[in-house]
Protein backbone atom coordinates (compact mmCIF):
# COMPACT_ATOMS: atom_id res chain seq x y z
CA UNK A 1 0.00 0.00 0.00
CA UNK A 2 2.78 2.24 0.93
CA UNK A 3 4.57 1.28 -2.28
CA UNK A 4 1.56 2.13 -4.38
CA UNK A 5 1.20 5.53 -2.67
CA UNK A 6 4.86 6.29 -3.26
CA UNK A 7 4.47 5.31 -6.91
CA UNK A 8 1.38 7.50 -7.19
CA UNK A 9 3.18 10.39 -5.60
CA UNK A 10 6.11 9.93 -8.00
CA UNK A 11 3.77 9.91 -11.00
CA UNK A 12 1.98 12.98 -9.72
CA UNK A 13 5.33 14.74 -9.18
CA UNK A 14 6.48 13.86 -12.67
CA UNK A 15 3.23 15.14 -14.12
CA UNK A 16 3.50 18.43 -12.23
CA UNK A 17 7.15 18.78 -13.25
CA UNK A 18 6.27 18.17 -16.91
CA UNK A 19 3.51 20.78 -16.81
CA UNK A 20 5.87 23.25 -15.14
CA UNK A 21 8.57 22.67 -17.74
CA UNK A 22 6.09 23.10 -20.60
CA UNK A 23 4.81 26.32 -19.03
CA UNK A 24 8.31 27.60 -18.48
CA UNK A 25 9.27 26.73 -22.03
CA UNK A 26 6.22 28.58 -23.33
CA UNK A 27 7.07 31.61 -21.24
CA UNK A 28 10.66 31.39 -22.42
CA UNK A 29 9.63 31.44 -26.08
CA UNK A 30 7.42 34.44 -25.40
CA UNK A 31 10.30 36.29 -23.77
CA UNK A 32 12.55 35.48 -26.69
CA UNK A 33 9.92 36.80 -29.13
CA UNK A 34 9.56 40.00 -27.11
CA UNK A 35 13.31 40.39 -26.99
CA UNK A 36 13.41 39.80 -30.73
CA UNK A 37 10.86 42.56 -31.28
CA UNK A 38 12.72 44.84 -28.89
CA UNK A 39 15.94 44.10 -30.74
CA UNK A 40 14.26 44.78 -34.06
CA UNK A 41 13.03 48.09 -32.67
CA UNK A 42 16.46 48.88 -31.27
CA UNK A 43 17.99 48.28 -34.70
CA UNK A 44 16.01 51.28 -36.02
CA UNK A 45 18.43 54.13 -35.46
CA UNK A 46 17.82 57.73 -36.43
CA UNK A 47 20.44 59.64 -38.36
CA UNK A 48 21.46 62.62 -36.24
CA UNK A 49 22.16 65.82 -38.17
CA UNK A 50 23.99 68.52 -36.20
CA UNK A 51 22.97 71.92 -37.51
CA UNK A 52 24.77 75.14 -36.46
CA UNK A 53 22.65 78.20 -37.28
CA UNK A 54 22.54 81.93 -36.60
CA UNK A 55 20.47 82.85 -33.55
CA UNK A 56 18.01 84.78 -35.71
CA UNK A 57 16.97 81.47 -37.29
CA UNK A 58 15.77 79.94 -34.01
CA UNK A 59 12.00 80.15 -34.48
CA UNK A 60 11.82 79.36 -38.19
CA UNK A 61 14.27 76.45 -38.26
CA UNK A 62 12.66 74.93 -35.16
CA UNK A 63 9.28 75.03 -36.94
CA UNK A 64 10.77 73.53 -40.10
CA UNK A 65 12.48 70.81 -38.05
CA UNK A 66 9.10 69.54 -36.85
CA UNK A 67 7.74 69.41 -40.39
CA UNK A 68 10.82 67.64 -41.72
CA UNK A 69 11.03 65.04 -38.97
CA UNK A 70 7.35 64.18 -39.34
CA UNK A 71 8.01 63.42 -43.01
CA UNK A 72 11.41 61.81 -42.31
CA UNK A 73 11.15 59.89 -39.00
CA UNK A 74 14.57 58.36 -39.63
CA UNK A 75 16.25 61.78 -39.16
CA UNK A 76 16.89 63.71 -35.94
CA UNK A 77 17.99 67.33 -36.46
CA UNK A 78 19.84 68.83 -33.49
CA UNK A 79 20.40 72.58 -33.54
CA UNK A 80 22.97 74.85 -31.97
CA UNK A 81 21.87 78.49 -32.23
CA UNK A 82 24.31 81.33 -31.53
CA UNK A 83 26.04 84.23 -33.26
CA UNK A 84 27.51 83.27 -36.63
CA UNK A 85 30.98 84.30 -35.46
CA UNK A 86 30.81 82.10 -32.36
CA UNK A 87 29.60 79.10 -34.34
CA UNK A 88 32.29 79.61 -36.98
CA UNK A 89 34.96 79.66 -34.26
CA UNK A 90 33.56 76.49 -32.68
CA UNK A 91 33.81 74.71 -36.04
CA UNK A 92 37.40 75.80 -36.66
CA UNK A 93 38.29 74.69 -33.12
CA UNK A 94 37.01 71.18 -33.78
CA UNK A 95 33.29 71.13 -32.99
CA UNK A 96 31.36 68.60 -35.07
CA UNK A 97 28.76 70.03 -37.44
CA UNK A 98 26.92 68.67 -40.50
CA UNK A 99 25.24 71.89 -41.69
CA UNK A 100 26.18 75.53 -41.11
CA UNK A 101 23.92 78.54 -41.72
CA UNK A 102 25.17 82.05 -40.98
CA UNK A 103 23.49 85.45 -40.94
CA UNK A 104 26.17 86.84 -43.25
CA UNK A 105 28.33 85.43 -46.06
CA UNK A 106 31.40 86.63 -44.15
CA UNK A 107 31.52 83.69 -41.74
CA UNK A 108 30.73 81.19 -44.48
CA UNK A 109 33.47 82.68 -46.67
CA UNK A 110 35.94 82.34 -43.81
CA UNK A 111 35.07 78.67 -43.37
CA UNK A 112 35.39 78.24 -47.11
CA UNK A 113 39.06 79.21 -47.02
CA UNK A 114 40.38 78.67 -43.46
CA UNK A 115 42.54 75.57 -43.12
CA UNK A 116 41.91 74.51 -46.70
CA UNK A 117 38.16 74.95 -46.51
CA UNK A 118 35.44 73.38 -44.40
CA UNK A 119 32.56 73.87 -46.83
CA UNK A 120 31.25 71.57 -49.51
CA UNK A 121 30.89 74.22 -52.19
CA UNK A 122 28.50 72.14 -54.27
CA UNK A 123 25.95 72.42 -51.43
CA UNK A 124 26.38 76.10 -50.61
CA UNK A 125 23.34 78.26 -51.31
CA UNK A 126 22.35 81.83 -50.50
CA UNK A 127 18.98 80.91 -49.02
CA UNK A 128 17.39 83.96 -47.38
CA UNK A 129 17.48 87.72 -47.11
CA UNK A 130 16.58 89.77 -44.04
CA UNK A 131 16.43 93.49 -43.24
CA UNK A 132 18.33 95.51 -40.63
CA UNK A 133 15.91 97.62 -38.60
CA UNK A 134 15.73 99.99 -35.67
CA UNK A 135 13.34 98.59 -33.07
CA UNK A 136 12.16 100.46 -29.98
CA UNK A 137 11.00 99.59 -26.50
CA UNK A 138 7.30 99.39 -25.70
CA UNK A 139 5.69 102.77 -26.21
CA UNK A 140 8.90 104.24 -27.65
CA UNK A 141 9.50 106.38 -24.51
CA UNK A 142 12.46 108.23 -26.06
CA UNK A 143 10.48 108.99 -29.24
CA UNK A 144 13.17 107.53 -31.49
CA UNK A 145 12.33 108.29 -35.12
CA UNK A 146 15.16 106.85 -37.21
CA UNK A 147 18.78 105.87 -37.72
CA UNK A 148 20.00 109.33 -38.65
CA UNK A 149 19.34 110.71 -35.18
CA UNK A 150 21.24 107.94 -33.37
CA UNK A 151 24.79 109.44 -33.51
CA UNK A 152 23.65 112.66 -31.84
CA UNK A 153 21.53 110.78 -29.30
CA UNK A 154 24.44 108.49 -28.41
CA UNK A 155 26.86 111.39 -28.03
CA UNK A 156 24.43 113.31 -25.82
CA UNK A 157 23.60 110.20 -23.74
CA UNK A 158 19.89 110.79 -24.34
CA UNK A 159 19.16 107.11 -25.01
CA UNK A 160 20.61 103.65 -24.44
CA UNK A 161 21.12 101.75 -27.68
CA UNK A 162 21.55 97.96 -27.93
CA UNK A 163 23.80 96.68 -30.73
CA UNK A 164 25.74 93.52 -31.49
CA UNK A 165 29.41 92.90 -30.86
CA UNK A 166 31.68 93.33 -33.87
CA UNK A 167 31.96 89.55 -34.32
CA UNK A 168 28.18 89.31 -34.67
CA UNK A 169 26.73 89.97 -38.16
CA UNK A 170 24.06 92.28 -36.73
CA UNK A 171 26.84 94.26 -35.05
CA UNK A 172 28.90 94.35 -38.24
CA UNK A 173 25.96 95.71 -40.20
CA UNK A 174 25.37 98.30 -37.46
CA UNK A 175 29.02 99.43 -37.64
CA UNK A 176 28.65 100.06 -41.35
CA UNK A 177 25.61 102.16 -40.58
CA UNK A 178 27.44 104.28 -37.99
CA UNK A 179 30.41 104.61 -40.30
CA UNK A 180 28.06 106.08 -42.89
CA UNK A 181 26.92 108.65 -40.32
CA UNK A 182 30.53 109.50 -39.43
CA UNK A 183 30.84 107.69 -36.11
CA UNK A 184 33.72 105.30 -35.44
CA UNK A 185 33.18 102.08 -33.48
CA UNK A 186 35.54 103.15 -30.70
CA UNK A 187 33.59 106.39 -30.25
CA UNK A 188 30.39 104.40 -30.14
CA UNK A 189 31.59 101.90 -27.53
CA UNK A 190 33.24 104.54 -25.35
CA UNK A 191 30.16 106.75 -25.31
CA UNK A 192 28.51 104.93 -22.40
CA UNK A 193 25.25 105.00 -24.34
CA UNK A 194 25.61 101.57 -25.94
CA UNK A 195 24.93 98.12 -24.54
CA UNK A 196 26.30 95.10 -26.42
CA UNK A 197 24.80 91.72 -27.20
CA UNK A 198 26.68 88.56 -28.14
CA UNK A 199 23.93 87.59 -30.58
CA UNK A 200 20.81 89.16 -32.03
CA UNK A 201 18.50 87.45 -29.51
CA UNK A 202 20.32 89.16 -26.64
CA UNK A 203 19.91 92.54 -28.34
CA UNK A 204 16.22 91.85 -28.95
CA UNK A 205 15.69 90.83 -25.31
CA UNK A 206 17.27 94.06 -24.05
CA UNK A 207 14.80 96.12 -26.09
CA UNK A 208 11.78 93.95 -25.27
CA UNK A 209 12.55 94.06 -21.53
CA UNK A 210 13.10 97.83 -21.62
CA UNK A 211 16.72 97.76 -20.47
CA UNK A 212 17.58 99.48 -23.76
CA UNK A 213 15.57 102.24 -25.42
CA UNK A 214 16.22 100.96 -28.93
CA UNK A 215 18.15 98.26 -30.73
CA UNK A 216 19.55 97.52 -34.16
CA UNK A 217 18.30 94.04 -35.04
CA UNK A 218 16.76 92.09 -37.90
CA UNK A 219 13.20 92.60 -39.07
CA UNK A 220 12.32 88.98 -38.37
CA UNK A 221 13.50 89.19 -34.75
CA UNK A 222 11.53 92.39 -34.19
CA UNK A 223 8.48 90.69 -35.64
CA UNK A 224 8.89 87.56 -33.51
CA UNK A 225 9.29 89.66 -30.35
CA UNK A 226 6.40 91.99 -31.18
CA UNK A 227 8.60 95.09 -31.22
CA UNK A 228 7.75 98.28 -33.08
CA UNK A 229 10.08 99.14 -35.97
CA UNK A 230 10.73 102.82 -36.65
CA UNK A 231 13.30 102.57 -39.46
CA UNK A 232 14.82 100.16 -41.96
CA UNK A 233 18.45 100.40 -43.08
CA UNK A 234 19.19 101.14 -46.71
CA UNK A 235 20.95 98.18 -48.36
CA UNK A 236 23.05 100.74 -50.22
CA UNK A 237 24.60 101.59 -46.83
CA UNK A 238 24.80 98.29 -44.98
CA UNK A 239 24.60 95.82 -47.86
CA UNK A 240 22.17 92.94 -48.23
CA UNK A 241 21.57 90.77 -45.16
CA UNK A 242 22.09 87.35 -46.71
CA UNK A 243 21.91 83.93 -45.06
CA UNK A 244 24.01 81.23 -46.78
CA UNK A 245 23.71 77.55 -45.87
CA UNK A 246 26.01 74.62 -46.67
CA UNK A 247 26.94 71.08 -45.74
CA UNK A 248 30.41 70.82 -44.24
CA UNK A 249 33.14 68.48 -45.48
CA UNK A 250 33.41 66.86 -42.06
CA UNK A 251 29.83 65.54 -42.17
CA UNK A 252 29.65 61.77 -41.75
CA UNK A 253 26.02 61.86 -42.86
CA UNK A 254 26.50 63.98 -45.97
CA UNK A 255 23.63 62.44 -47.97
CA UNK A 256 21.15 63.01 -45.15
CA UNK A 257 22.51 66.53 -44.56
CA UNK A 258 22.13 67.37 -48.25
CA UNK A 259 18.50 66.23 -48.13
CA UNK A 260 17.88 68.62 -45.23
CA UNK A 261 19.45 71.52 -47.14
CA UNK A 262 17.39 70.66 -50.22
CA UNK A 263 14.25 70.70 -48.07
CA UNK A 264 15.14 74.21 -46.90
CA UNK A 265 14.75 75.26 -50.55
CA UNK A 266 11.34 73.60 -50.89
CA UNK A 267 7.98 75.41 -51.11
CA UNK A 268 7.03 73.94 -47.70
CA UNK A 269 10.06 75.54 -46.02
CA UNK A 270 9.67 78.76 -48.03
CA UNK A 271 6.19 79.28 -46.60
CA UNK A 272 7.60 79.14 -43.05
CA UNK A 273 10.43 81.55 -43.89
CA UNK A 274 8.12 84.03 -45.59
CA UNK A 275 5.59 83.93 -42.77
CA UNK A 276 8.42 84.94 -40.41
CA UNK A 277 9.33 87.89 -42.65
CA UNK A 278 12.31 86.51 -44.59
CA UNK A 279 12.69 86.92 -48.32
CA UNK A 280 13.45 83.58 -49.96
CA UNK A 281 16.24 83.82 -52.53
CA UNK A 282 15.46 81.65 -55.54
CA UNK A 283 18.77 81.42 -57.33
CA UNK A 284 21.64 79.11 -58.26
CA UNK A 285 24.00 77.85 -55.52
CA UNK A 286 26.39 80.52 -54.30
CA UNK A 287 29.92 80.18 -55.58
CA UNK A 288 29.03 77.41 -58.05
CA UNK A 289 30.37 77.44 -61.57
CA UNK A 290 32.98 80.15 -62.05
CA UNK A 291 34.08 80.34 -58.40
CA UNK A 292 33.32 84.08 -58.22
CA UNK A 293 31.53 85.59 -55.29
CA UNK A 294 27.91 86.48 -55.81
CA UNK A 295 26.77 90.04 -54.94
CA UNK A 296 25.41 88.63 -51.72
CA UNK A 297 28.86 87.44 -50.70
CA UNK A 298 30.07 91.01 -50.25
CA UNK A 299 27.15 92.17 -48.10
CA UNK A 300 29.46 92.53 -45.10
CA UNK A 301 33.01 93.59 -45.89
CA UNK A 302 35.72 91.52 -44.21
CA UNK A 303 38.23 93.66 -42.29
CA UNK A 304 41.86 93.00 -43.15
CA UNK A 305 42.67 92.11 -39.56
CA UNK A 306 39.70 89.81 -39.13
CA UNK A 307 37.00 89.96 -36.47
CA UNK A 308 37.54 92.01 -33.38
Amino acid sequence: MIGKNILGIEKTSLLISSVFLLFAAGCGNGDEASEGKASAGADFKKTRITFFAAASMTETLSAIEKKYERAHPDTDIVFSFDSSGTLKTQITEGAYCDIFMSASPKQMNQLDKDGGGYVRRDTRTDLLENKLVLAVADGNPKKVAGFEELPAAVRSHSLLLAVGNTDVPAGQYAMKLFDYYGMKPEDLFESGSVTLGSNVKEITSQVREGTADAGIIYATDARAAGLAVVDEADTGIVGRVIYPVAVLKQSVHADAAIRVVEYLKSPEAASVFEEAGFTVIRSTPAGSGDGKKSPADVSVAEPETGDR
